[in-house]
């Protein structure tokens, strides 16, 4: 088992399959709330859901629509279960502070490089860490 520890951005805890993104992701025309699929056309995720899944990428990109459509999948139904992300920006903070899921980031170690698609993860956003069992 691998341990991280990084900053909570929102307290909580999750445990499920971890969905890594190496590029960041739109949230405005990135996302697709009504499905929790990704759909930026040009993006390594394209037409992937990260609904029931931790959310593992860079961060965020794009305008502040990023959090309203990631709201929105939160009152969906289709949000992410956590997310971690590599740099604590305005955009990423807020979005994952409306969609209310444990969020961590600013880790010890690069989560995108560490974690794998697969992997299961305990994220323990109250205590801002995360354990990585190889999936």
């Amino acid at each position: 088992m691998i341990t991280l520890r990084g900053r909570t951005v929102v307290p909580g805890v999750a445990e499920g399959e971890a969905l890594v993104s190496h590029e960041t992701i739109s949230g405005w025309g990135g996302i697709d709330p009504a499905s929790g699929t990704i759909i930026e056309r040009r993006h390594e995720l394209c037409g992937v859901c990260f609904t029931g899944k931790i959310l593992v990428f860079p961060g965020a990109k794009g305008s502040s629509g990023w959090s309203g459509f990631f709201q929105s999948s939160r009152l969906l139904g289709t949000a992410p279960l956590g997310m971690i992300f590599t740099v604590t920006t305005t955009k990423a903070a807020l979005g994952a502070v409306v969609t209310r899921v444990p969020t961590l980031s600013d880790l010890d170690q690069d989560p995108v490089a560490v974690i794998r698609t697969g992997d299961h993860l305990r994220l323990d956003a109250d205590r801002g860490i995360v354990e990585i069992t190889r999936g």
